[in-house]
């Protein structure tokens, strides 16, 4: 059993017994991260060239001043814990799960008013005001499982790990990573370039209906309009976008996945009508707007441009539960409704969401990018 350790010592909540259970789910994890990273892809391998390193004109310097004012408020155990370097393995440590594993960073619960402040204004600056919400949204009904389990101790709004990498003070590549229950946001900038993947949204309950957030409600948009895009498809493109006959047990390219090899399957979206093609276009925008302008403005730029290699793919039931996915060369997005964990029922309900973006072709974590910034300010400077 793993024992949780009083509220305000987050980073040290760690199992004071590390079984060989734990110590097996620890190791595979680890294993994962240190596989030299690919990104995800299909069969046929990673297509290069997706990502041009450019300047984009957004404005970028509100952001990066959040993120100097934040390095400037910790002390010198605090940056120690909290800070990395750009090619630091935690970048791919993330996972979704409630329990300890692999955390790292500084947890927002350690913080105090101010220092949270900070962090969460770097995470501000960065999304726009409804990702930001959304984001705040997932982390409050982490506290609802907590009411509803009598462990708010374990499961809060707070409980979530905040890094910093690079260094935005000068100018060069940086980014930070929010990390917990639910919530795990990587987020690099480049320049003027960001990249927001791999992004994993989830949350059980969807709705808190008591509690100190009641009201709380996810995810009911990007179910909607899921459900609206396919129940609007006639019969031969329902079809084509049916690729299984019964859920896939977990999200497919979720944390630990970073090289994950899957083919494009389900309807093109060449074959929408302008109707529906206006819906797909809607669903995708939620996703993608979590960025804030410009960067969402560019990104979805860069999805359409890749509008007729993008298949929509579904499994499941319209009016019950239901699986989809949009899988491009540059885009991949998974949302699935998930048995429960805490509620207990072991098929899958509307309460419990998982959800993923990622950007294929070595674009998460902002590789590609950052491998094109090291060819033109690095080895050239070592040529010279």
């Amino acid at each position: 059993m793993v024992a949780l350790r009083k509220r305000g010592n987050a980073p040290t909540r760690k199992p004071d017994v590390w079984t060989p259970d734990l110590l097996e789910k620890v190791a595979w994890r680890v294993q994962a991260a240190k596989e030299p990273f690919r990104g995800v892809g299909t069969p046929a391998g990673v297509r290069p060239g997706l990502f041009p390193l450019r300047e984009t004109g957004a404005d970028v310097r509100k952001v990066y001043r959040a993120a100097e004012d934040y390095l400037a408020g910790l002390d010198e155990k605090q940056l120690a814990e909290g800070r990395f370097p750009m090619d630091d393995v935690s970048w791919r440590h993330w996972n979704n799960g409630a329990r300890y594993f692999l955390r790292h960073g500084i947890c927002l619960e350690d913080l105090d008013d101010a220092g949270r402040g900070r962090a969460l204004a770097v995470i501000r600056e960065s999304l726009s005001a409804d990702g930001y919400g959304q984001m705040l949204d997932l982390m409050r009904l982490n506290r609802t499982i907590g009411e509803l389990t009598d462990n708010v101790d374990g499961l809060n709004e707070l409980l979530y790990w905040f890094s910093l990498y690079g260094e935005p003070e000068n100018g060069g590549p940086w980014g930070w990573q929010l990390d917990g229950h639910h919530v795990n946001i990587n987020c690099v900038f480049v320049g003027d370039q960001m990249v927001l993947t791999p992004s994993f949204l989830g949350a059980e309950p969807v709705m808190a209906g008591a509690g100190k957030y009641a009201g709380t409600v996810a995810f009911r948009h990007e179910e909607a309009l899921g459900h609206e895009l396919f129940t609007d498809l006639d019969p031969r493109q329902r079809e084509r976008a049916v690729i299984a006959d019964t859920m896939p047990a977990e999200l497919f390219v979720g944390a630990f996945r970073d090289n994950f090899e899957l083919d494009y399957r389900g309807l093109p979206l060449s074959e929408l009508s302008a109707g529906q093609r206006a819906t797909a276009v809607q669903l995708l925008g939620r996703y993608v707007n979590r960025a804030g302008d410009p960067h969402a403005r560019l990104r979805m730029e860069e999805v359409l441009a890749h509008e007729g290699d993008t298949h929509f793919a579904w499994v499941g039931d319209p009016d019950g539960t239901f699986y989809y996915r949009f899988h491009s060369p540059v885009i991949l997005v998974e949302f699935e409704h998930m048995p429960g964990v805490y509620f207990g029922n072991d098929y899958p309900s509307r309460r419990h969401i998982h959800t993923i973006v990622r950007t294929p072709n070595a674009g998460d974590y902002g590789v590609d990018l950052l491998r094109q910034h090291h060819e033109r300010h690095h080895l050239q400077g070592e040529r010279k």
